[in-house]
């Protein structure tokens, strides 16, 4: 495992989030007050793309049936928005991040 360059701080401002493909694998980097996280970034319940879901504080809401990830640590907050269905759905897979100069390096598989 080693540090990729995914983008400049630039491209994610506080508050926000995007996705960055490495290789094969997508990953959401989100700025949560001046602070860079990131995890999977496809729906661990119906493979959405999480980018183009909501982030408020800590937690991206899923565009599809809204299950809520805490950007910080991958944890579902809360599955999946379907009348009487409640699936168990897994936490997204969280990697380290760092800032170097102006750069986001994100800890790649």
């Amino acid at each position: 495992m080693s540090f990729v360059k995914v983008s400049e701080l630039s491209e994610v401002p506080v508050g926000k989030m995007k996705m960055f493909k490495v290789g094969e694998k997508e990953y959401l980097v989100a700025n949560v007050n001046g602070n860079y996280y990131a995890i999977g970034n496809r729906c661990t319940h119906s493979n959405a793309d999480l980018s183009q879901g909501s982030l408020e504080g800590n937690i991206v809401t899923c565009p599809k049936h809204k299950s809520k990830f805490d950007v910080t640590t991958g944890k579902v907050i809360s599955g999946p928005k379907i009348p009487f269905i409640h699936p168990k759905i897994k936490d997204e897979p969280s990697y380290e991040v760092k800032v170097e100069g102006n750069a986001i390096l994100l800890k790649t598989e």
